[in-house]
């Protein structure tokens, strides 16, 4: 796709070709809103890149009649979305079947409702066809309840595990297609939701998990679930289809209601089941994360809006900085798509922040590309239009200007895991879990923990879970119940570990192109090993990420080394991350077979050990001081490891027959002529200490 055609299609314009006066035809848009008309009539004042002007038509000089308007290209799953009855059609009809699957439109309206369709891709022969379901947990909080249903329907009707995800929420894999209706109304009635997991319309919200009684966290967390109730779906499809239309819900806090009904600036669809979302909803997912200043424990800027609190002196929440435009999904071998970090929109005032979000989200409803779903998330629409022209036409929805973005303070990321104080008397203790998969004695444990104490828990943005609530009196015998079930405090856990990240891939992820989840724990073994073999130091470590795939689950566009499936048994290898995760990494070699890591691991992190600048330089920071080019020269001309030199300066060879005889029985063990030559004379040594002769 060429820059202009891209813009194009991005900005809804028509644009003449510089070349050849073809007419470009605006992507659809959907069912128009209030005032939208007149809206675009105005925004046609802003330039797009790369033109001179917007215009809505060519002038011809012929007197030939004008031929009308060509309908707009759009998406298949457009068409689906416009004719589903609001999500609804045609699911309700194919889970009536007998059927173990549904057909090609249901999948895509099922994921509406928090499921994908899979099967498993490790069997031959016909497809054994199940469900994943995710459910929907605002800052990843899970009641009691909650938690003690997942756990039992994880045994009923999935795989017998759970697994916790990247954006603090739960995923049960393999419930058939007949218990889907079971399943989904004992998550509803647990007053949990699967509504809006996945689909083109706000994902999960994030906000950090840790239950900290300090005004900041508490705003940020509550702004979240503000702003997850303001963008939950109003048509009531979910519930018509999995509890017959009964309605379980909470009460809504007023603001959010105000907010979702203000039309004052054109940005609802009047009279519409969905006031916001209309019939098409967005073009693609979205997705929202809130923060406190220096806490990056939500990857922050890998979110298409990012909302951070700004509190006064006294620690009282004031406002909020906006970030919009960050994205992790790309396709290989498709340069025009790539994995990008939000950028400043501004600052608003506390009470203005809905508005401004839900002006966001209309921006992108009404402009962002439905032609072509690579193509579809906010980020491509921002990063064609630019930043100053997308606040402009958002603050015309929002009816105000946003004011300067406030400094902030550098960022870190924050794991949360161990023993921690929460302010009000009671402890949290976070704890690890790999790739957040729980499973066999660890998940027996945890529910036998939960349900003994009756505690609620916290789902962390990097896989993990938080105990909430707890007695200083239950510390010692939770800890040591944990620790019987592998379930270790973080001093006890390979630094590796604690940061590292994998997608589910293989092999219930269509998606998948080679493995990650199964993948990871030999693949951190490895790193573990080329630490050791170059002289890195245990407590050293680096944030890496795999993903099956290039659409970036587990966020590896942020990791200092990250994995991303690009064929059976081969990666594509990222470099550049930081381990505050505020940089975006770069891709820096292709088709890495599997088997082969080591030859890319060992130069890379032995040049690491000896030519940081400082012990405290991280290898994300290493790697971009260095430079790729620099880098890859060292990956291809390694030999392997320095020898140091002997520590003492023993020369136990007289002459070069004896050097060569034992150097041959040297390799037949693997080992130096030098090495075997210490080897026996320490033996001998020692022999002759214990009063025996060899």
């Amino acid at each position: 796709m060429t820059s202009t055609a891209s813009v194009a299609a991005a900005t809804n314009t028509v644009i003449p070709s510089d070349s050849n006066s073809k007419l470009r035809i605006r992507s659809f848009t959907g069912l128009k809103s209030s005032q939208s008309l007149a809206l675009s009539k105005s925004l046609r004042a802003f330039p797009a890149p790369y033109s001179s002007r917007t215009t809505t038509s060519l002038v011809r000089a012929v007197s030939t009649p004008v031929k009308p308007e060509t309908e707009p290209k759009r998406s298949k799953v457009e068409i689906i979305k416009e004719q589903s009855n609001y999500i609804r059609y045609p699911l309700n009809e194919e889970l009536l079947t007998d059927a173990p699957n549904i057909n090609e439109s249901a999948t895509q309206i099922i994921k509406f409702h928090g499921s994908y369709q899979q099967y498993n891709r490790d069997e031959r022969g016909a497809k054994s066809y199940s469900f994943m379901l995710r459910t929907k947990n605002p800052c990843g909080k899970v009641s009691n309840q909650l938690y003690l249903t997942m756990d039992d329907l994880a045994d009923q009707f999935g795989i017998g595990t759970l697994r916790l995800t990247t954006r603090q929420t739960f995923q049960l894999h393999g419930v058939l297609k007949k218990d889907l209706k079971t399943v989904m109304s004992s998550i509803i009635r647990s007053m949990g939701s699967t509504l809006g997991a996945c689909g083109d319309l706000n994902r999960n919200v994030l906000a950090p998990p840790a239950p900290l009684v300090r005004k900041d966290y508490l705003f940020a967390q509550e702004t979240a679930e503000n702003i997850a109730a303001l963008l939950t779906p109003q048509s009531g499809f979910y519930y018509d289809m999995w509890v017959d239309g009964e309605q379980i819900m909470t009460a809504e806090a007023p603001e959010v209601v105000r907010a979702r009904n203000d039309n004052s600036h054109g940005t609802n669809f009047p009279d519409s089941p969905e006031p916001i979302y209309g019939t098409q909803f967005l073009p693609r997912k979205f997705k929202i994360a809130v923060t406190v200043p220096t806490d990056n424990s939500v990857d922050i800027l890998t979110n298409d809006i990012g909302v951070v609190v700004v509190s006064d002196e006294k620690g009282e929440p004031q406002g909020f900085n906006i970030f919009v435009g960050g994205g992790m999904g790309r396709t290989h071998r498709v340069e025009t798509t790539f994995p990008r970090l939000g950028e400043p929109l501004g600052y608003v005032p506390k009470e203005d922040i809905l508005y401004a979000v839900k002006a966001i989200v209309v921006t992108q409803r009404e402009h962002g590309r439905r032609d072509d779903r690579k193509y579809g998330r906010m980020k491509y629409l921002i990063s064609s239009w630019g930043i100053e022209k997308f606040r402009n036409v958002v603050e015309q929805y929002y009816g105000k200007k946003f004011e300067p973005f406030r400094e902030l303070p550098e960022w870190e990321f924050k794991s949360y895991l161990g023993w921690h104080e929460q302010g009000d008397g009671a402890l949290f203790c976070g704890l690890h879990v790999d790739s957040g998969r729980i499973a066999g004695k660890m998940k027996k444990t945890l529910r036998e923990i939960i349900e003994k104490y009756n505690l609620n828990v916290r789902i962390t943005a990097n896989q993990n879970i938080i105990l909430c609530d707890i007695r200083k009196a239950w510390k010692r015998p939770i800890t040591t119940t944990l620790a019987q079930a592998g379930l270790l405090l973080p001093r006890y856990v390979d630094p590796l570990n604690i940061t590292a990240m994998a997608c589910p891939a293989l092999p219930l992820c269509p998606l998948a192109i080679t493995e990650a989840e199964r993948g990871i724990p030999d693949i951190l073994k490895r790193v573990r090993a080329v630490f050791d073999k170059v002289g890195l130091k245990y407590n050293e470590s680096v944030a890496i990420r795999v993903t099956g795939c290039p659409n970036g689950c587990a966020r590896p566009y942020m990791a200092e080394l990250g994995l991303v499936g690009d064929g059976p048994n081969s990666y594509q290898i990222w470099l550049g991350g930081t381990p505050n995760q505020m940089s975006l990494a770069r891709s820096f070699m292709n088709k890495v077979k599997v088997q082969e890591l080591e030859k890319v691991f060992e130069p890379l992190f032995y040049h690491w050990k000896h030519k940081r600048q400082t012990k405290d330089e991280s290898f994300g920071d290493f790697t971009n001081r260095m430079g790729f080019e620099k880098l890859q020269e060292l990956v291809e001309k390694w030999e392997g490891p320095e020898k140091a030199p002997s520590r003492y300066n023993l020369k136990p060879f007289a002459d070069k027959e004896t050097y060569e005889a034992l150097d041959d029985l040297a390799k037949l063990q693997n080992k130096t002529a030098h090495q075997l030559a210490i080897e026996v004379i320490r033996n001998f040594v020692a022999a002759q200490q214990n009063g025996k002769c060899i």
